[in-house]
């Protein structure tokens, strides 16, 4: 079905209860602070006159969920938040030394830091990072990936196979105690490229997200550069933060076929059209999700905007369930917003949404809703009409969003 068939308008009650359901979803800004003094704080600890790294140039910054501003509460009080950091060495290059030399290097002084810090919880070493457990009053950890710079040799290899390169200037190499060459001086180190990624994602909501940033400011009486970037959600975070909800209820105790965040957020990012609210996003994301799915050759691809080398689809050849699942989770979220989308009554979008998200976070939505600057700014609500979904998958050819 074409986007022009489509009714993208969400009833205005039903509107309301969206936003009070991502404003029940939402990390609070003391988490994004103290995610930012975290990792602020160790990569002051790496440039101290006395780090045995310092002259490495040792860059700590931020990537994941925290990064993308589409963090969630986790379903249970008891779970974590997981803060996903990169610490990039600048003055080295594989060449310089092993995966396993970067790695023991960042170890031995994070180790300092734990010390230094007086943290009780032990170090835990992961297969790409290093696990940082705070207090259980934290209620979050640290995974710190050591890295590399990457840029020029990843910009030759997309060049090379006439693949989009803006983004290779920001592309590492990253260590990895599975890969081949882990233990072996080598050129061929895994990649990757958050800084990227999050450049790209953000390029989706450029439009919403300025305006979201410009009317904060003046509600502030602040200039735009006073407002931290995690203080503004445009429709596109909002309508991930849901989706990911949504994925976690129906996936709660299946970890392995759950559909994975990279994936949801990829997707929701080609599909947005710079919808100005919630309703109208998710139902422009979902009806238009599988258009940056290619199926080639038998084998889905997802290929990462900012490294279309990779495949973040590439587990699905060998475990096809996962495909089945995503579609399958497509589908039910289809129905779900549907309902949603197109009720009047509260305790009927309630009753929907407490199988969609959760009894508690489908309660405690119905008594929220965005109010002051950002509703003031919003477009007046027209007539609705219950919006549609395509009956068939389509498996496009060309993703938008790469051009």
């Amino acid at each position: 079905m074409k986007r022009g068939n489509m009714a993208l308008n969400t009833t205005p009650q039903a509107e309301t209860y969206l936003e009070g359901l991502v404003e029940t979803l939402a990390v609070s800004d003391a988490r994004y602070e103290q995610a930012e003094r975290s990792y602020k704080s160790l990569g002051d600890w790496l440039c101290r006159p006395e780090s045995s790294v310092r002259e490495y140039g040792p860059k700590v910054y931020i990537q994941g969920s925290f990064g993308l501003g589409t963090t969630i509460r986790p379903i249970s009080d008891e779970e974590d938040y997981d803060v996903d950091s990169v610490c990039e060495f600048e003055h080295l290059t594989s060449g310089h030394l092993t995966q396993k030399h970067l790695k023991e290097l960042l170890g031995a002084e994070i180790a300092a830091y734990h010390r230094a810090q007086n943290m009780t919880k032990p170090i835990r070493e992961g297969r790409r990072c290093w696990v940082l457990n705070y207090a259980d009053g934290a209620q979050f950890h640290m995974d710190v990936v050591p890295a590399l710079p990457n840029g020029t040799r990843q910009r030759v290899l997309l060049e090379s196979r006439g693949l989009d390169a803006r983004f290779a200037a920001t592309a590492i190499g990253i260590t990895d105690n599975e890969h081949a060459a882990y233990e072996v001086p080598s050129n061929d180190w895994p990649r990757s490229n958050p800084k990227g990624y999050i450049q790209w994602f953000r390029s989706r909501m450029t439009v919403q997200f300025e305006k979201r940033r410009r009317i904060l400011a003046e509600a502030a009486k602040a200039s735009v550069e006073d407002i931290p970037e995690y203080r503004v959600r445009t429709p596109l975070q909002n309508a991930i933060m849901i989706l990911k909800r949504h994925r976690d209820m129906r996936y709660d105790g299946d970890p392995c076929d759950k559909p994975i965040s990279i994936i949801i957020t990829t997707l929701a990012a080609h599909a947005y059209n710079a919808e100005d609210n919630i309703g109208d996003a998710l139902v422009s994301i979902l009806s238009n999700m599988e258009s940056a799915i290619i199926y080639q050759n038998g084998k889905y691809l997802i290929p990462n905007p900012s490294d279309p080398t990779e495949n973040f689809a590439d587990k699905w050849e060998a475990f096809p369930e996962r495909a089945t699942a995503f579609f399958a989770w497509l589908e039910q979220a289809r129905t779900d917003f549907t309902t949603i989308a197109r009720s009047v009554q509260r305790e009927r979008m309630i009753e929907t949404a407490s199988t969609a998200v959760g009894e508690r976070v489908a309660k405690a939505a119905g008594t929220k809703g965005y109010g002051g600057a950002l509703r003031a700014a919003s477009v007046a609500p027209v007539a609705a009409v219950a919006p549609t979904f395509p009956n068939e998958p389509r498996v496009p050819t060309s993703p938008r969003g790469f051009g």
